[in-house]
């Protein structure tokens, strides 16, 4: 981790404020700014966080992502508390840290649209609950940054002319032309709401009517959210997820989407954390294409140490239902090894759709047209947005992701194999691995709840009841347990090898059409792992060249599983992988 020089830091803030919002209005808010910035540090340093807030993360780091409500109904217990007691009896050697999603009072798109930042809805439980998560687990929480609650006192305030909330929200006039805006959905932008005075407001609304967008030119708003993000710190959050933050800062005739003041604002929060706790990482949720996405990792050192892996879902899609690795190979093989002490935060789903967009320059028109068209085979659905000609597009695939892979005339062994290999090379790669709970457990598509709901992301958010999950864990043969033991497996294995440090070297070789290759290689260089992945339903042949692994690893090749050796002849390794085999082998002189 970089040390940390208060005093550049501070004068860094100065001059992110006066970038953002002139000179003097930077000095009020750098004022204010730096007694929230003390009064939060002192309370840490009280003992005002978690315990398992730590420096930095390693091979043993996965993330699991879930609503505290994803499984309910423990006896005379909060949700939040049957989340703790279900980690505790049958995820406590798989995973380190708990991505919660949003838990605060909210009006609607499942906790996304928030009431009180700084409030846990009573029907999961308080905050004495994430507190007890936090003594065992790493917290992440969602700072939902660009949107609030139209039912938020916030708003209130503002329609009814409250000097507190004066200019917290963008009013535009709706013939203002907007149409260059990033549009997420296909939804109006300005949505209109009456005033305590009698006239018409139109407000800024990215995402829904519900959910109105804050507004960042002002100061004030800055502060207070940055109040919002200490708040989090404090009550034990060492991973906070930057929700939507691509669409934080507003100017009209512009995109709106990735602005240079929103990576301003999150380099500032960068500078604030460190000063608080530098132990905290921030990760940006920005589904955009790749190039523009890894632009929040800054310099290595000033913005995001974290940035979301979104062409993953989507190309491992398209690479087992092809059969071929090509695409999936040529794409790893370019990628940038991240700036500095940064990496990317891989998944394959979340509470979330497949992004379409993140996969655009990557797979051609008709290879997204021929997965759309199979995700809706499926049981999918698609979800679309706005393009600024009038036309849509899709913009998201919602579908579980175990039945995005499940081919219906396979047997469940083989679609098994097939759904535990995708998450293979997930936990492969180079990054923080984060891991559905409806992917843990094999849930399957909750096509009842986008009936209740009229929502396409109701199907992969089923709220799962305890005593029935417990009971299809109990028996040997059920999918969920099956699937849950897999998973294990393989992140027992991946923490056991310094070699997939989440900055460890990574090197993408040659294996043949079906299979992806990885060579990994820990930050020191004193381990090597060969990961090899059979992407397709067929027994392959693999001839691979070890010369980039060095002369010290390449000596021979061993199965940790079951300490079986392969010799390594000339630097070549020759193996074979039953259909959609994985195999993780220690490379040694």
């Amino acid at each position: 981790m970089r040390q940390i020089d208060e005093q550049t830091v501070r004068a860094g803030l100065r001059a992110k404020l006066e970038r953002l919002y002139g000179a003097a209005a930077a000095a009020a808010c750098e004022k204010e700014l730096n007694r929230l910035i003390d009064r939060y540090r002192a309370a840490i340093a009280q003992g005002g966080c978690a315990r398992r807030t730590r420096a930095g993360i390693d091979q043993r780091d996965v993330v699991l992502i879930a609503y505290a409500d994803s499984i309910c109904g423990g006896p005379d217990r909060s949700p939040l508390q049957t989340m703790g007691d279900f980690i505790a009896a049958y995820l406590r050697e798989a995973i380190t840290a708990l991505h919660l999603l949003p838990f605060y009072p909210y009006s609607s798109d499942d906790g996304f649209s928030v009431i009180d930042y700084r409030a846990v809805d009573p029907a999961l439980g308080d905050w004495e609950d994430l507190r007890a998560l936090g003594e065992e687990l790493r917290l992440m929480f969602d700072f939902v940054a660009n949107h609030i609650s139209a039912r938020s006192r916030w708003v209130e305030g503002y329609l009814n002319g409250d000097p507190e909330y004066a200019d917290f929200f963008i009013a535009a006039d709706p013939g203002t032309d907007l149409a260059a805006v990033f549009r997420p959905r296909a939804l109006p932008l300005l949505t209109p709401f009456p005033k305590a005075d009698g006239s018409t407001v139109h407000l800024w609304t990215t995402f829904s009517a519900d959910q109105i967008d804050l507004n960042y030119a002002n100061w004030k708003v800055l502060l207070k959210m940055t109040g919002v993000l200490l708040e989090y710190v404090r009550n034990g959050a060492s991973l906070i997820r930057l929700d939507a933050i691509g669409f934080l800062w507003k100017r009209i005739g512009s995109s709106c989407m990735g602005l240079p003041e929103t990576h301003g604002v999150i380099q500032l929060w960068r500078d604030v954390l460190d000063l608080v706790l530098p132990a905290a990482l921030l990760i940006t949720e920005t589904n955009v294409p790749h190039r523009e996405n890894i632009r929040y990792f800054g310099d290595g050192a000033n913005e995001a140490q974290l940035v979301y892996n979104f062409p993953l879902p989507p190309l491992l899609l398209h690479t087992f239902y092809s059969g071929s690795a090509r695409r999936l190979t040529r794409w790893a093989a370019g990628l940038e090894t991240p700036p500095g002490e940064t990496t990317f935060f891989n998944f394959l789903a979340s509470h979330d759709g497949i992004g379409v967009l993140p996969a655009s320059g990557i797979l051609e028109p008709d290879e997204l047209e021929r997965m759309i068209a199979t995700v809706t085979a499926r049981g999918g659905r698609v979800s679309y947005k706005n393009n600024p000609d009038g036309t849509t597009r899709p913009y998201e695939l919602n579908i579980v992701y175990y039945d995005a892979l499940a081919d219906p005339q396979a047997g469940e062994a083989l679609n098994i194999a097939r759904f535990l290999c995708a998450h293979a090379i997930m936990l492969a790669l180079r990054g923080l691995p984060a891991i559905y709970i409806h992917s843990l457990l094999g849930s399957r598509n909750d096509q009842a709840g986008v009936e209740q709901t009229g929502r396409a992301r109701s199907i992969n958010r089923e709220k799962l009841r305890l005593a029935e999950v417990e009971r299809d864990l109990a028996a040997p043969d059920s999918l969920r347990r099956r699937v849950l033991e897999g998973f294990k497996e393989l992140i027992r294995l991946r923490g056991s090898r310094a070699a997939f440090h989440p900055l460890g070297e990574q090197i993408v070789l040659e294996a043949g059409a079906a299979v992806f290759a990885l060579l990994r290689r820990s930050p020191d260089g004193s381990q090597a792992v060969l990961a090899l992945h059979n992407v397709s339903d067929a027994e392959q042949p693999v001839t691979v060249d070890l010369g980039a692994a060095g002369p010290d690893a390449c000596g021979k090749a061993v199965d940790p599983r079951d300490g079986t050796g392969y010799p390594v002849n000339g630097r070549v390794l020759a193996i074979r992988l039953e259909p959609y085999q994985v195999r993780w082998l220690d490379l040694l002189p």
